[in-house]
C-alpha cells in the first residue's frame, strides 16, 4: 500500500473511531483526516502490523494514537496494554499531551516516562494503573530493571521515529524492550527512512506488516519555498539580522549545527531586541519545555535550536525556517525545512551557505534530486559577489499563509 492508494474520506466519522475519541478531536478542531491518517487508521483498526512513513507535519501522531485508543476502548485495571516508544523527551511529552487531549471524554489512562525528572510521580502513576505508557528507551529500561512494572500485558507496541532512534544509538535498547513484550501483539513502526538496519528490525519485530508511504521521504513539501543564500562565513550573522529585518514573519525557527552556536546566535539576537528561545540537549528538561511552550504561545518570536527540534515536535504556525549552517546530513535538510509549510499552509525556508559547506550542499541536492535556487538579499552589502550558480537575483516576495 502506498500514498497512491489513499482512501478518500470526507471526515473522521468515516474512520469508525471510538465515539468518545471522535468527540474529543472534533471539539479540538480536527476536521478531515490527513492522508497518513486516512490510510493508517483503517489498517491499524483491522489489527495489522504496520510500517508507516510520511513527511514531517502530516499528522502522524494522531495516525497511531487515535486507532490505539479505539482498540483499547476503556480503562482496564492492571499492567499497561500499549507502549509508545519515542527517541527524545520532547517527542514523548508531545505524544502524551496529544493523548490527554484525545482522551478528554474517555477514562483511558496514560503516563509519561522520560529522563531529566524524578521517578516519584512516574512510579505513583504506574502503581495506580495505566493503559498507555509513552516512554524514552533509557528511562523505560530503568523502570523495568527496578521492577516498577512489566510489559507482559502489552497488546500494542508503537515504535515512533525509529530512524532517529537508530541515529542516536538506541536500537540495541529498542531490541531489548521489544524482547520483553509478548510475541502475540500488534506492532506499528514509523520511520522517515527505512535503511537496512531498520528493515532487519522490522523483519524480526513485525508480522506480515502493511506498508504505507505517504508523500515520499526525500522531497521537501510543496508548500515550502526554500532557497540558498550564499555568503562569506564571516558575514553570516550580519545576513541573518538583515533577513529578519526584511522578512514578514510570524515566527522563525533557526537551526544551528552546534549547541555553542545556538547559544551564541541567541545572545546576538537578544542584544538586537529579538525575543528568543533556545533548544538544545544541554538545556535542562524544564528549560527546554519552557522554551518550547514560550515559542508555541508567541512569547518568543524566534527559537534557535539544534536538530533536537527538526523532527516530530508539534510546532504550528512557523512561518520561516533559517538554516544558519548547511546541515551535515542530507535528510536533516528535509526535516528542518519541514517545520514550516505544515498542514497545507505555505512557509519559507532559507539556508545561509558559505563555500566551505559545498560538499554538504551537494549531498542535499543529490538526495532531493534537484538543485535548490540561489538568491541574494536585496540591499545587503556583500563582501564578495555571491555565487548564484547562474540564477537570477531574486526579488523579495510575500506569500499568503
Amino acid at each position: 500500500m502506498t500514498g497512491s492508494a489513499v482512501t478518500h474520506l470526507m471526515n473522521f466519522s468515516d474512520l469508525k473511531l471510538l465515539p468518545e475519541i471522535e468527540k474529543a478531536i472534533i471539539e479540538f478542531g480536527y476536521s478531515e483526516p490527513t492522508p497518513i491518517q486516512a490510510e493508517a487508521i483503517p489498517v491499524i483498526l483491522a489489527g495489522n502490523d504496520l510500517i508507516g512513513s510520511a513527511q514531517t507535519g502530516t499528522g502522524k501522531t494522531a495516525a497511531f494514537c487515535l486507532p490505539a485508543l479505539t482498540l483499547l476502548k476503556q480503562h482496564v485495571p492492571g499492567a499497561p496494554r500499549c507502549l509508545v516508544l519515542e527517541p527524545t523527551r520532547e517527542l514523548a511529552a508531545q505524544v502524551d499531551d496529544n493523548l490527554r487531549i484525545y482522551t478528554k471524554f474517555s477514562d483511558i489512562r496514560t503516563t509519561l516516562l522520560h529522563g531529566g525528572v524524578g521517578y516519584g510521580k512516574q512510579k505513583q502513576e504506574l502503581n495506580e494503573g495505566v493503559d498507555i505508557v509513552v516512554a524514552t528507551p533509557g528511562r523505560l529500561l530503568d523502570h523495568l530493571s527496578q521492577k516498577t512494572f512489566s510489559l507482559g500485558a502489552i497488546e500494542l507496541l508503537i515504535l515512533d521515529e525509529v530512524d532517529r532512534m537508530l541515529d542516536m544509538g538506541f536500537i540495541d535498547d529498542v531490541q531489548r524492550i521489544i524482547g520483553k513484550c509478548p510475541k502475540n501483539r500488534q506492532t506499528l513502526l514509523f520511520s522517515a527512512t527505512v535503511p537496512e538496519a531498520i528493515r532487519m528490525l522490522s523483519d524480526w519485530a513485525l508480522k506480515d506488516p502493511k506498508t504505507i508511504d505517504v508523500g515520499g521521504n526525500r522531497a521537501p513539501a510543496e508548500t515550502v519555498d526554500h532557497a540558498i543564500f550564499p555568503v562569506d562565513g564571516i558575514q553570516k550573522y550580519d545576513l541573518l539580522l538583515a533577513m529578519l529585518q526584511k522578512m514578514d514573519y510570524q515566527s522563525v525557527l533557526i537551526f544551528s549545527r552546534t549547541k555553542i552556536d545556538a547559544d551564541r546566535i541567541a545572545r546576538w539576537l537578544q542584544d538586537h531586541k529579538h525575543t528568543v528561545a533556545v533548544m538544545h540537549a544541554d538545556r535542562s528538561q524544564k528549560e527546554r519545555q519552557q522554551a518550547l511552550n514560550g515559542f508555541k504561545s508567541g512569547k518568543y518570536d524566534i527559537m534557535v535550536a539544534t536538530d533536537i527540534a527538526s523532527r516530530g515536535l508539534d510546532i504550528s504556525g512557523v512561518s520561516h525556517v533559517i538554516n544558519y549552517n548547511v546541515p551535515q546530513h542530507a535528510e536533516d535538510y528535509v526535516h528542518r525545512i519541514g517545520r514550516t509549510g505544515r498542514a497545507a499552509t505555505e512557509g519559507e525556508a532559507f539556508t545561509l551557505f558559505s563555500n566551505d559547506e559545498s560538499n554538504y550542499l551537494a549531498q542535499i541536492e543529490k538526495y532531493i534530486g534537484k538543485s535548490i535556487p540561489r538568491r541574494m538579499l536585496e540591499g545587503f552589502k556583500y563582501r564578495n559577489e555571491a555565487d548564484l550558480g547562474g540564477a537570477k537575483k531574486a526579488a523579495r516576495r510575500r506569500r499568503n499563509r
